[in-house]
């Protein structure tokens, strides 16, 4: 039997299809509950929104595949908001790198339209006063 671990008070049942990489993406879910038997603590379940608690089992009686639900501990609750908190640390210095990226990149192709256009000017010989 497997176990799958919440993080919060629980999680619906397309949500755990997707995390348990059972379907690729949450509008699969719908489909494949339709087309596969899932039993929900042994009674056949096909709602995709159906909350899973602490202690719930499914079964996936085509895949011989047995989940129970588990509640996450206080150490595993703060090590994946240690996790959590340092994935957001990445993707704000990722966003912020790729802005600076996105400034100089812009400044390249405005200084490359400059010589462009400078180049593409008519050079006209200066007149003079009294020449013709």
């Amino acid at each position: 039997m497997n176990t799958y671990t919440i993080y919060d008070e629980f999680i619906t049942l397309g949500k755990l299809l997707k995390e348990a990489a059972i379907i690729e993406t949450g509008g699969a879910a719908k489909h494949f509950l339709a087309t596969n038997d899932v039993l929900y603590n042994g009674e056949y379940e096909n709602r995709r929104g159906k909350k899973l608690f602490d202690g719930d089992v499914l079964e996936f009686p085509g895949f011989g595949l047995k989940i129970n639900i588990v509640a996450a501990t206080a150490e595993e609750i703060a090590e994946r908001q240690t996790e959590l908190d340092e994935e957001a640390r990445v993707k704000a210095i990722v966003k912020q790198i790729n802005a600076n990226n996105k400034k100089a990149e812009t400044r390249q192709k405005t200084a490359a339209n400059n010589k462009e256009q400078y180049y593409k000017r008519k050079i006209t010989k200066p007149k003079f006063p009294g020449a013709k």
